[in-house]
């Protein structure tokens, strides 16, 4: 797995001070993107320990309130693979602080009912999730006055809840 980039104080991407790790590579390129660039698979540096404990040194601090994983595709099967160690020690070591997770995939059709048939680490990975930002960006469905989603096609998600009903449950207040 390769990533753009890490951002140490990141306030846009979810609820208080985040952590926020931009992943590369993406199959959606979804017309507008902010993040072409990292479309390509190959963008960015290798992602590797010495890179997730830094990330997991940033989350130690207290004011900061969680992980948020962005891309590029957090859900393309190669960056779950790397993104599982990373949000299983952040659960391990913060269970208080969240994990965010911005996909354009479906949760309820494409991560639900595809990936956790196809791959066992989705649904680890997902498990670890307190939201998720779901659905493709839509330029023609673009609100500037919409919090932490750039259309309004996108939802915000309560996994927790979600996995206990086994149907798409969206997050309150946030």
């Amino acid at each position: 797995m390769r990533y753009a980039s890490v951002k140490k104080c990141d306030v846009a991407n979810g609820t208080g001070i985040r952590v926020s790790i931009f992943v590369s590579g993406c199959h959606h390129h979804c017309k507008g993107c902010f993040n072409t660039d990292a479309w390509d698979f190959n963008f960015g540096k290798e992602y590797n320990e010495e890179i997730e404990e830094s990330i997991l040194k940033e989350l130690d601090k207290s004011y900061i309130q969680g992980l948020s994983l962005l891309g590029g595709e957090p859900l393309e099967y190669v960056n779950q693979k790397g993104l599982l160690s990373l949000v299983k020690k952040a659960k391990e070591r913060h269970p208080e602080k969240t994990i965010w997770c911005y996909t354009g995939y479906k949760f309820d059709d494409d991560v639900m009912g595809d990936m956790f048939e196809k791959w066992p680490e989705t649904k680890e990975l997902v498990s670890n999730f307190d939201i998720v930002v779901d659905g493709k960006y839509d330029e023609d469905l673009r609100d500037l006055n919409l919090k932490f989603k750039g259309s309004s096609n996108q939802r915000i998600i309560d996994v927790q809840k979600t996995l206990q009903n086994n149907e798409v449950i969206l997050a309150d207040n946030i």
